[in-house]
Parts: structure tokens; sequence; C-alpha cells
């Protein structure tokens, strides 16, 4: 079955996991209906079930509002995936995004389970597909026990299917040896595992080797164990995983005609009519048809992006004007972020003036800030994955990419640095690029500075990693592995210079955000479970 078909499957699927689990212990299997004893007949059936897993990957809503937990951006409007409770430190172990983010993960888990132990019983298969059936498979089921264990450290480790009495009484995992058991999986698997350039254009999507190192070097990156990182990274630049590479253009690399560019790596698989996602309909400019604004970039985003010439906004000789603030900066801000008089374009050529600030409309005001209404909470909107070639109410079936090649260039050089071998050539191979790529053109910019040490070098590619992946979901990850959330994350997140002088100079206050370091770096066992299954122990403090 073809990849980019999977998604028209999937609403049948449900039923059948239902139907699997309830008459596996039946002696007959009625012949109208799939059960346990007839539906491994076909490796069409079993790449059915795959593509299911496939499915239970990621929320397209857990994609955009991640960004919300993070100093990034505001969830003004509801608490969409806990975003609004979480980034105000409000919540506690019966809050609805952590025991779905449990709840999902563990289903995803509990697919994968039942089709490894399941799958060598179809007939006449060959051995090679099923091989890599199995290979992607448990690919997904390291990816879920990942996601699981950097939310909430310690898990349940499920390398097979329990049965409900071992559920109710199974126990947490120590964290290290779930990632151990992570990166294991992601070894075992990358000889099962085709490279990008082998996928016939119709399977373009699934799990390849790339993808599986990929994932082990930002398992690695996310426990420090940077010579790990490195030694993986500098594979991946040499093409050992695949052929990639950094797409010609920052803001192409968001446009559906462009997926599967030679920078991505690990997608979300969306189909037009089968399978698409609406976030930008609480995302984007009112005039662009957007109902309202529920996510909003914030100020400190805004202010991370560099100067033309390299230098931050606060420093010396930056040239930065604050009654002009957008004019002379990183290209990336204008490719990610909508701010007042942007030049919003549309697929068809088209483009028109977005006009945020009050009292300056000319006339057309659906998406200027006032505070209270359905415009931007923050005095910003989002343009990264605006898809020009959008459904009804914005709706889209773009891709969206949770490993591009940009982020290994960043691994590396950060890894490098952390090893105290951040050199000119390490920066031009990974920063250099990213900056090239980005429209950055002044020699200040670009070269490499050796004076900064590795503190300033670490400060300088901490921000490259905000700025270059800004609104995808991955601030929040970086914060908490940093352990710096507790220094972004305190005090008030600000939107843009529309608020009253004598308050934070004008900045608009626009959350208060709270993050105690005690408890807030793990998030608490859903109160649920807990109640369920009492050899479930707590994290500290909640």
């Amino acid at each position: 079955m073809k990849m980019k078909n999977i998604f028209n499957k999937i609403k049948f699927i449900p039923v059948l996991l239902l139907l699997l689990v309830s008459c596996e212990d039946l002696d007959l299997a009625p012949e109208n209906q799939f059960t346990d004893s007839n539906y491994w007949t076909s490796v069409d059936k079993a790449q059915t079930f795959l593509n299911t897993a496939y499915s239970q990957m990621q929320k397209s809503q857990y994609f955009f509002y991640n960004e919300a937990l993070s100093d990034n951006a505001y969830n003004g409007r509801g608490d969409n995936a806990g975003a609004a409770s979480i980034a105000a430190g409000i919540y506690d172990p019966s809050l609805a995004r952590i025991k779905e983010e449990w709840n999902d993960r563990y289903a995803g888990i509990k697919t994968c389970n039942l089709l490894l132990e399941n799958i060598d019983r179809v007939p006449n298969a060959d051995p090679v597909i099923i091989a890599r059936m199995k290979a992607e498979t448990r690919f997904l089921r390291a990816f879920q026990h990942f996601q699981l264990t950097t939310w909430f450290g310690d898990i349940p480790l499920l390398k097979k299917d329990p049965s409900l009495e071992e559920a109710s009484k199974i126990s947490r995992t120590p964290h290290a040896e779930v990632v151990q058991f992570i990166l294991s999986e992601l070894d075992a698997i990358m000889p099962s595992l085709p490279k990008n350039t082998q996928y016939a254009a119709a399977d373009r999507g699934r799990i390849t080797v790339g993808a599986a190192a990929a994932l082990k070097a930002r398992v690695l990156l996310y426990e420090g164990r940077w010579e790990e990182v490195a030694q993986v990274t500098q594979q991946f630049m040499a093409s050992a995983y695949g052929t990639y590479s950094l797409f010609a253009s920052y803001e192409g690399v968001f446009l559906q005609q462009n997926e599967y560019s030679s920078e991505d790596i690990l997608s979300l698989q969306y189909v037009p009519q089968f399978r698409m996602w609406g976030e930008f309909f609480d995302m984007a400019p009112l005039s662009a048809g957007a109902r309202l604004n529920a996510l909003a970039p914030t100020q400190e985003l805004v202010d991370s992006y560099l100067m033309l010439n390299g230098k931050k906004i606060n420093e010396a000789g930056s040239g930065y004007n604050e009654n002009n603030p957008y004019v002379n900066r990183d290209p990336r801000l204008t490719g990610t972020v909508v701010y007042d008089q942007y030049n919003w374009k549309e697929g068809d050529g088209s483009s028109h003036i977005i006009y945020i600030k009050p009292g300056t409309s000319q006339g057309s005001a659906a998406d200027e800030f006032v505070q209270g209404s359905s415009s931007t909470s923050t005095g910003y909107y989002t343009r990264k994955y605006y898809d020009v070639q959008h459904q009804t109410s914005l709706n889209s079936g773009l891709n969206l990419m949770l490993i591009r090649y940009a982020d290994i260039l960043l691994m590396h050089a950060e890894a490098k640095n952390e090893l105290n071998q951040m050199t000119s050539a390490v920066w031009d191979q990974t920063i250099r690029l990213l900056r090239n790529r980005a429209g950055f053109t002044d020699a200040a910019a670009l070269s490499f500075n050796s004076t900064l040490g590795q503190t300033g070098l670490r400060e300088v590619i901490r921000n490259e990693r905000r700025t270059e992946l800004g609104m995808e979901g991955l601030r929040i990850f970086d914060i908490r592995r940093w352990k710096t959330a507790e220094n972004v994350l305190n005090g008030y997140a600000h939107g843009a210079k529309f608020g009253v002088l004598s308050v934070d100079n004008g900045y608009l206050r626009v959350n208060l955000r709270t993050f105690d370091p005690a408890k807030h770096y793990l998030w608490p066992i859903p109160r649920d479970e807990r109640l369920i299954n009492t050899n479930l122990s707590q994290n500290p403090n909640w």
C-alpha cells in the first residue's frame, strides 16, 4: 500500500483494534468481520495496521501548541493541548493534556506491539518486506517511548502487549533504562531500513535509516551525550544515512510544493481530503481567513532574531530602531512571524498588508490588536506552515516535519561546542550554512568569532536553534534539557509595543508564567492512571 494512500483507510482501524482485542480468545471466527484469527492473512492487511501506528505518532495540535508551553508563543484563547494551564504553571495530574499524552502514546505502543506479535503469521510474505515493516514498527514504538520519557521521566516500558492483569500492576521503568532500550532499538533496526533515495516516490514518508539515525541523535542530545551526538551527526553530514541537505529557500521548506525536499528527514504525513490539520484557522491573520487567534508568537521570540549584521537588537552598533523594529532583521523572522505592516502573500501571487498596530489599519481593521477581541493577543500572527494551497477553513494536507536536516547541523554545532571543539571549520559546516540559506550576507554575521569562547558560542548556538526552529514545537524541549526553563518561564510573556509606556516600556503584558524547577521539569503521572494502578509512583512534589 503506497504511503500517500495510507490515510483513507485509517477510519476503519479503531473498530478493527477493538475486534482484535475482544475476539482473541474465541475459538471460532465469524467470517464477516476481522478477528485475531483471520486478520493476518496478507501483507496489505498488516500494512493497514502499520498505517495506524504511523497515524498515532503525533497530533498536529501538539505540534503547534507545544510552542505555547515555551516562551515562543502564547495560547490566548481556550486551553488548547493544555498549553495555557501548563505555561502558567497552574496544572495538576488531572489536566486533560497530561492524561491524553499518556493514553495516546500508550495506544500507539499497543498498536506497534500487536503488529510485532502477529505479523509473522502473514502467509507467503516476502521476508525482506516483513523485516522492513518490523523495523518501521519498532521505530514508531521507540519514538512513542521517547516522547513519554521526555515528559514523564520514569515510565512503564512495554516491550510486548501486556495482559489486562499485567497492565493493572505494572510499575515505572527508570528513565535511563528506557533511553537505553530506545537507542538499542534504533541501532538494531537500521540495517533493515532503506535510505531516503531508495524509496519510490509513492512510498516517500516511510521511516528511513536517516530517520532512525536522526532520532538517535536527538535522544543522545537530550541526554547530553555530546561525543555520541557529534559522531552520529558527523556521519549524517557525510551522507552515511542518506542524501540530505538544506533546501535552497528557508521560506520554501514549509510550502506544499516542496514536500519531501532534501531537508525532510521525518514528517507527519497528511493527504488532502483524507487526513488534514486545521490549526491555522486559529493562528493566521483574520484577513487571511482565520476565525480568531488562539496561538500567537511572543515579543520574546521576535526579539531573538538578530540584525542582518549579526548583532542582537540590544547590542551596541546593531542599528536596531525601536520605531521601525522589523527592518534589517534575520529574514527567518519574516518567514515565521507576521508583524505590523507585513506583506502577506497568497499562492495566486496576490498580497495585502497586515495592519496590526492600533489606529493604523487604513480601513482594514480585521487584524488590528484590540484587547480582548478575536485578533492577536500579542500583536503577532504566525506565517510558518501557512498553506497557500489550503482547503476550506484553512484546512491543510501539508506534511509537518518532526526532524529536518537543519536540526542535524544545529545538533552537531552544539555537541562540538560542548566538547570545546568548535572551530572555524565546524562553524562553516553548520551555523554559517544555516545563515547563508537564511539570507545573511554580512561577513560579521557569517564569520566564526573565536573570541566568544565556549560560553559565548553556547549562547549563539542556542539562539540559532530558536530562530531556525521557531514555531516548530521544539523550544520547550530545549529549555527543559538546558535547565533554563525557570529563567525564561517565570514572569510575564510579552507582546508588541502597543501598551502604555509606563508598564514594561509599552510592551504588552500578555501572560504571567510560573515554572517551579522543583517539580515542573517532569510532568506528573496522570491521576486516573494511579487510581487504576497503585504501583505507579508519582514524580517529585506532585
